[in-house]
Order: structure tokens, then C-alpha cells, then sequence
């Protein structure tokens, strides 16, 4: 049976600033991917006392430090939908993995002194070390006991210092995604087994047929989109198998002739 295209989920991974080549000694996987992710970048900018006096044109100005970038992004929790491990019917649990993140712990102990954690952010070729600047939690839907079922956490990564771009050493590789790959529309009349032949897939077209979830190769409906570089026990998001996600964990609806629409 044709399975769903896996997705590559986002992680918080609990680091070392002063050692981040170092394995990370927690890793926190999102329930759903974000939507967006906001980078801003700042420079340290102050106007020395006096600066302002008889100057035409404006204050004089000094940049005073490394600069900052920070990353905003929101994420989403929901006891209804897959969760890792053991079901909790408590939005938070689920979200107290996160707010680990910003809480101060005495740093080294004894120390009085309270830092919060090293945090990366990761997502495929995205990575984004820092604190945890942040936190706001929204507990959006209850249950009829008063339970908090759904929530949105927003949170603001920070840094000091200006890094453009950080690139993870090993990071996956740049795969098509669902829907994107080029499709092969079937011509009035023709079977499944012509349209692999005119692709240069007429010696494997059974396999094309099955991992297109078509029944009948040889009655196939005008206009149906095929994709040759499909495998069998692989939905490509055309016909048969079961529903697709998106980039986001959002279920894909399909439409007849092998289109889709996003949720």
C-alpha cells in the first residue's frame, strides 16, 4: 500500500555555546513544522554624550558591539494529532518540552549564577544557535473538563553577533517536494503502459503503474498526471495512495485529474 512522503521535521536541540560542534545533549522534534521563520539582524548603535551639540546634519554616531541576530518563529501543538512517545491529553506536556529552553539553571552549581540554556534551532539546511530570548504560549482550545487541548508557542531565538547564515554540516539532501516533481499527462486513448513507453519507461511500466495507484493500466482517464520517477510504496501525491503533508505536517487534498490543493 502506498505510504506518505516523510516529512523532515524541525528540532530544539539543547547545546553548548562555547562547544556547538559538541553532540547536542537533548533534542526536543516540533509536533508541526512552522509556517515562517523570521530572521533580523541589528547593529549596536549609541550616540556619545555631547555628540548632538553644534553638529549640522545630524549626531554622530559609534557602533559600540558585535551586533545581534535573532529568530522568530511560532509553533503548534495539538493533543488530537500524532504525538512521539506516550499520548498526553494535556496540551502541556506537550509544551513544557519547549519553555525547558528558557528557564535559568545556576551555571556551574554553586555559582549563583543563572543562565538559561544554549538552544539550536534546526530545520534541514537551517540552524540557528543561541538563548532563548522569548517565550509567549497561547492555550487556544479546552475541553469540557477544562483541559487545555491545542496551543501556539511563539519564541525568539537571540545571538550576539552577526551570523549571516550558519549551514548544518550534514544536512539533508534537497529533495523535490510533494507535487513539484515533473507529472506525464496521459493522451486520449493511450494506456498507462504507452505513456511509460513514450517516457522511456516502457520496460519497467507495471512499476510506474503501481506506485501511481492505477488499478486499471489499461483503462486510465484522459488527462490523469503520471510521475515516472515514482516507486511502488510511494504516495507521489497523483492518484491513489493515501493523503500527502505538506512542508508543514497539513494534510493535502486531491482533486480529480491528478491536481491537489493545500488545506
Amino acid at each position: 500500500m502506498p505510504e506518505s512522503v516523510n516529512l523532515v521535521k524541525a528540532e530544539l536541540q539543547e547545546i553548548d555555546l562555547a562547544k556547538p560542534e559538541a553532540a547536542p545533549k537533548l533534542k526536543v522534534p516540533v509536533q508541526f513544522n512552522p509556517e515562517t521563520l523570521k530572521v533580523s539582524f541589528a547593529n549596536q548603535i549609541q550616540t556619545p554624550e555631547g555628540g548632538s551639540g553644534d553638529q549640522r546634519g545630524g549626531a554622530a554616531q559609534q557602533f559600540v558591539g558585535a551586533g545581534t541576530t535573532k529568530l522568530a518563529l511560532q509553533l503548534w501543538f495539538d493533543v488530537n494529532a500524532p504525538q512521539e512517545g506516550d499520548a498526553v491529553n494535556d496540551v502541556r506536556k506537550l509544551t513544557e518540552k519547549v519553555t525547558y529552553f528558557i528557564t535559568p539553571t545556576e551555571k556551574p552549581k554553586g555559582s549563583k549564577k543563572f543562565l538559561p540554556p544554549g538552544v539550536r534551532f534546526i530545520w534541514g539546511s537551517f540552524q540557528f544557535d543561541g538563548i532563548m530570548e522569548s517565550l509567549e504560549e497561547s492555550l487556544e482550545f479546552f475541553s469540557s473538563e477544562g483541559i487545555p487541548l491545542r496551543a501556539s508557542m511563539a519564541l525568539s531565538l537571540t545571538q550576539q553577533k552577526i551570523d549571516i547564515y550558519k549551514f548544518p554540516k550534514e544536512a539533508p539532501p534537497n529533495l523535490p517536494l510533494p507535487g513539484t516533481r515533473e507529472l506525464t499527462p496521459v493522451e486520449k486513448g493511450k494506456t498507462a503502459q504507452d505513456a511509460a513507453s513514450n517516457a522511456g519507461k516502457g520496460d519497467d511500466w507495471q512499476s510506474v503503474a503501481a506506485a501511481n495507484g492505477i488499478e486499471n493500466p489499461r483503462q486510465v482517464p484522459p488527462g490523469t498526471l503520471l510521475d515516472m520517477d515514482a516507486k511502488n510504496g510511494v504516495s507521489n501525491g497523483t492518484n491513489g495512495g493515501v493523503p500527502l503533508m505538506n512542508e508543514t505536517g497539513v494534510p493535502v487534498d486531491f482533486l480529480p485529474g491528478g491536481q491537489f490543493e493545500l488545506e
